[in-house]
Order: C-alpha cells, then structure tokens, then sequence
C-alpha cells in the first residue's frame, strides 16, 4: 500500500477570518480599519482588567447620561440599528469620541462576555497606568 502526499490549496474564493463580509448597518460611520480594530480590542481587554469599562446599551446610556469621560466604542452589526442609534448623538452632546468595529462577536470576545456586545464604553484611567 502507498500513500501519496496529499497538498490541500486554499482555494481564491474562500475568505480568511479576517476577511470575512459582515452586515454594517447604515449609521456605521466611522469604522475602524483593520489596525485600528485590533488596537482597540487589545485596549478593550486590558481596561477589563482595570475594571474601567461598561458593557451593554443599559450601562452605557446610564454613564453617558452621568457625564462619564472616554471611548464609546459601537458594534457596527447590529440590527435592528435602533437598538444603539440613540448612541452617538448621546455621545456627541457629552464630548465622547466614537467608533464602530465591524462585529458584536468580537466586541464581546474582547469585553469577556458571554454573549455578543453592542456597546462598550472605555473610561479614563486615573493615574499614568497606561
């Protein structure tokens, strides 16, 4: 019996991970390029650390209305869009910056959740931690 060497080739159609289509709803703007997705994932996971995040629309709206400072960062996959479309205005009233990235998936592999996250608001550390 012999056993020939097999070489399995990617086909041109099929798409890695990270290029993968998402849906992105109509208000998605601006979306982040691929560099600075990851950058904002990798500052996602370790202000977790530092417990100076908020997850979660009913969170977040609650600590824009309060006045809270930091980075709102928006799932641009959600549907249906009126679920965080009140977001930004609420963001744009208090001085917050924004931005999409282009999956709940990830925002909530990087919030640690259990479950898939709309909304993540970074807070300001206090001292020169970071």
């Amino acid at each position: 019996i012999s056993h020939s060497k097999i070489s399995i080739k990617k086909s041109p159609n099929k798409m890695d991970a990270d290029q993968e289509e998402f849906y992105v709803n109509p208000i998605a703007e601006p979306v982040a390029t691929d560099k600075l997705r990851k950058k904002i994932l990798k500052l996602t996971r370790k202000l977790l650390q530092e417990k100076l995040i908020k997850r979660g629309v009913k969170e977040v709206v609650k600590a824009l209305r309060k006045g809270a400072k930091g980075v709102c960062i928006l799932a641009a996959d959600v549907s249906p869009v009126d679920v965080i479309s009140h977001i930004p205005i609420l963001c744009e009233n208090n001085g917050v910056p924004y931005m999409y990235v282009r999956s709940r998936m990830e925002l909530g592999v990087a919030a640690q959740t259990k479950r898939p996250t709309s909304v993540v608001l970074l807070s300001e550390p206090s001292g020169e931690d970071l």
